[in-house]
């Protein structure tokens, strides 16, 4: 998308700036308050699936903490939230689309 306006990367900024704090709720309120905007309504969704891929592997891991092995995950999976929305806000502030590599696409 090459007509992104200076309002929809600093919407985007911020989307992708809040999903690292507060989760999936940023992608929640945007998906369903912008969806006139073509742009910001993908970026949202890619932020909600991502989200909610973060909160499924947090939960598996929480389980397999009872074997040890999900201790170690935990911190890579909130370095991956770190990494992936920080790539995210950096994108989106350029005007490009941001893809999650490894996000389950649940929300079409």
């Amino acid at each position: 998308m090459s007509d992104i306006s200076q309002d929809q990367k600093n919407l985007g900024l911020l989307l992708w700036i809040g999903t690292l704090f507060f989760g999936f709720i940023p992608g929640l309120i945007l998906f369903f308050a912008k969806a006139d905007d073509a742009y910001i309504k993908e970026q949202s969704r890619e932020a909600l699936n991502w989200s909610i891929t973060a909160i499924i592997l947090y939960a598996i891991a929480m389980v397999l903490a009872f074997v040890v092995i999900g201790a170690f995950l935990i911190p890579v999976i909130a370095i991956l939230h770190l990494v992936f929305t920080i790539m995210g806000a950096v994108a989106v502030s350029k005007g490009d689309d941001f893809k999650v590599p490894f996000a389950i696409r649940l929300i079409k």
